[in-house]
């Protein structure tokens, strides 16, 4: 029982910040994030009678500190299917991990769309029910939105959360052009992050509390393609998180120089016209998301950021699927 997949890593233009059940791994808020389709995680899980545990290579790298999600994930599947056997997880990204690029979620989207091949459990059924969606979510809060194509909107609710597509790439065509400022791992993961900010940041009930009134109007404005009014939103909702991190204490301070210098730029290519906005998730990379006609003159723009390492750039990537 084998399968492979393809993930691509997403990013929250409304994002989540804190954790509402730990152990759960259950977000505090909604998000609505768009796919990466220039960067991909590709998967395979293997079930074998001979293991005695689960086993993930990333990047050929045997992951002991992932041992605890990993497991977690494939009980969920074996609860689902019956099956007993453990698996062998192999993963590689084509983009930096563990350095704000998402690479979890893109991670554990492939892999539990890879294992759900392997064991025969239908695709369609367990991404609208509650499978898929709920075992992504116990390896990174942010997986469930790979699973989906083009815009998707991950809403909490009483019992869980539930995940679904807005738009399909086709039907709302944007690009995203990632500067990378540097290939390490950041220092604080954003599960431990997000708990300190919990626990100390004055802003968190704030961050909380208006939370809704972003994630509502942000649907409206990928119903109407307003790409403007979302520019604005996206921007100030970003702002707003990186303003619980910096209150935290200690202080989660994600950006570098390059960082803010490339935010800078992306200000000034939109006011002088330039349809682009940026975004940035817990670490240094920004992201810049344009009209795909733009997005040669951002790509220009960025990689004359002094600092910036390299440039990554495409339109929206599809839905997680097995290869």
């Amino acid at each position: 029982m084998h399968a492979s997949a393809i993930a691509h890593p997403n990013v929250a233009l409304i994002k989540y910040w804190g954790k509402r059940d730990v152990a759960e791994n259950l977000p505090a808020v909604g998000s609505l994030s768009v796919t990466l389709g220039a960067l991909r995680t590709e998967t395979t899980v293997e079930f074998d009678a001979a293991l005695k545990r689960d086993v993930l290579v990333l990047n050929g790298r045997e992951q002991p500190l992932e041992q605890s999600r990993l497991a977690a994930c494939m009980d969920a599947f074996r609860a689902l299917s019956g099956c007993d056997e453990y698996a062998t997880v192999t993963s590689e990204n084509d983009f930096p991990t563990g350095a704000g690029l998402a690479s979890s979620a893109s991670g554990y989207a492939a892999l539990v769309t890879a294992a759900a091949g392997a064991l025969g459990i239908g695709l369609h059924e367990a991404r609208t029910g509650p499978g898929l969606i709920d075992v992504a979510r116990i390896g990174s809060g942010s997986a469930p939105r790979s699973l989906f194509g083009g815009i998707a909107l991950l809403d909490v609710q009483a019992q869980g959360t539930s995940c679904r597509q807005l738009s399909a790439p086709a039907e709302w065509p944007l690009a995203v052009v990632v500067a990378v400022t540097t290939e390490s791992r950041k220092d604080i993961t954003s599960r431990d992050g997000m708990e300190q900010s919990r626990l100390t940041s004055p802003f968190y009930a704030a961050w909380i509390g208006d939370h809704a009134d972003d994630l509502a109007a942000a649907i409206g404005h990928v119903a109407a393609r307003d790409f403007s009014a979302l520019a604005d939103l996206s921007e100030h909702n970003c702002l707003k998180m990186h303003s619980v991190m910096m209150t935290t204490r200690p202080a989660l301070l994600y950006w570098s120089p390059v960082t803010l210098a490339c935010m800078q730029k992306i200000v000034s290519l939109r006011a002088e016209g330039v349809p682009v906005f940026f975004t940035v998730d817990a670490g240094p990379q920004v992201k810049a998301v344009c009209l795909p006609d733009a997005m040669s003159t951002v790509v220009a723009a960025l990689h004359d950021v002094p600092g910036v390492v390299r440039i990554i750039a495409g339109e929206l990537g599809e839905g997680a699927r097995v290869v």
